[in-house]
């Protein structure tokens, strides 16, 4: 395994991180503790999973996945081997069924002891929003809602000196964004800088050979400012394992049982792209799954690679990505097809 640190921290994390949104719907229990096993085992330290989790959200399954890590941390011990992150859940209908008002000081000192007790920890090395308040084109949105920019944002101070108030209790250590944009970033990095507050030192957004949006505005921000991507769906949510080409429907597969939470990823354009990145990775004798996450390992901008599967030939084959060096002629490559079809999928 390689490492780095979380940003301006002394935490060492996998350059892997194990997603968790699964287990409690696609997983089971056994499953998910088999998963965490074989990831350490690997030298996989870095944990993410949120309260929201399993997806797709129901009242039925909400917590249901810090749930099983909790019992995985009683059975084994293991808890001061990994680095756990954890999210609290953004607003919206989506989220209706776990409450309303969005971040103030009482819905987040809820989640954060909520989750506490589920993972049956006393403390989270990294919580993070999982989603903006605000309107943001995020989640299969491409272009911004300006409609809406003049609304209500969220309380900076309040957010943050409620974040300080747990880390002084020693409930979180650190703390991060996740779905956010260039804006959004900077003003929670000026506030803390401003009122001497927690710093975000990462940020959660979804990143992948077709959906490369992240590298306008928020790359520079990352590079500059020293807060890490920790980069969700790297292969499109299954989409850049190539089994979806050619119309296929694989039986089990997340894209057949829930095909919204693909959708995003199965334009024509990308698709297209999948299709050249496949015969990239065919040329070269990788696979494309090992291509796409071996891209995403190298990027400078990038602290952790979050990869999830409900299978554990899938799991093997995305943690050994982290052996995979791309040539420079294979970088060419990925970059001539970027250049005809640039991110394909919003």
């Amino acid at each position: 395994m390689k490492y780095t640190t979380l940003p301006n921290t002394d935490v060492k994390v996998s350059k892997i991180c194990l997603g968790t949104m699964t287990w409690g719907n696609q997983n089971t229990e056994a499953e998910g503790h088999e998963q965490m096993d074989y990831a350490l085992e690997k030298g996989v330290n870095f944990f993410d999973t949120a309260e929201l989790y399993s997806v797709p959200a129901t009242p039925e399954t909400y917590g249901a996945t810090e749930k099983i890590i909790g019992n995985w941390f009683k059975n084994t011990g293991n808890r001061d081997k990994v680095v756990l992150a954890s999210k609290i859940a953004g607003g919206g209908a989506y989220t209706a069924h776990i409450r309303t008002g969005g971040f103030n000081r009482k819905n987040i000192a809820e989640a954060i002891e909520g989750s506490l007790k589920r993972l049956q920890t006393d403390y989270i090395d990294l919580y993070q929003l999982h989603w903006p308040d605000r309107g943001v084109n995020c989640f299969g949105v491409r272009d911004y809602p300006y409609k809406t920019a003049a609304e209500e944002v969220e309380k900076h101070l309040e957010i943050l000196e409620t974040l300080n108030d747990f880390i002084k209790q020693g409930k979180i250590k650190h703390v991060g964004l996740s779905n956010e944009t260039p804006w959004g970033t900077m003003k929670y990095l000026q506030t803390a800088k401003e009122h001497n507050l927690p710093r975000m030192t990462t940020i959660q957004n979804s990143y992948s050979l077709i959906h490369r949006g992240y590298e306008v505005g928020m790359s520079e921000v990352s590079l500059r400012e020293n807060i890490g991507l920790l980069a969700y769906s790297p292969l499109a949510q299954g989409v850049l394992s190539g089994k979806y080409l050619d119309g296929k429907t694989p039986e089990g597969a997340r894209g057949t049982l829930f095909p919204r939470f693909i959708a995003r990823y199965m334009t024509e354009g990308s698709q297209k792209a999948v299709f050249e990145y496949q015969k990239i990775a065919d040329k070269h004798g990788l696979s494309l799954s090992q291509l796409s996450l071996a891209y995403i390992n190298q990027l400078p901008f990038v602290t952790s690679n979050i990869i999830g599967a409900t299978k554990m030939d899938q799991l093997k084959e995305n943690i050994d990505s982290i052996h995979i060096n791309l040539s420079e002629e294979i970088l060419a490559e990925i970059k001539e097809v970027h250049a005809l079809i640039p991110n394909p999928a919003p």
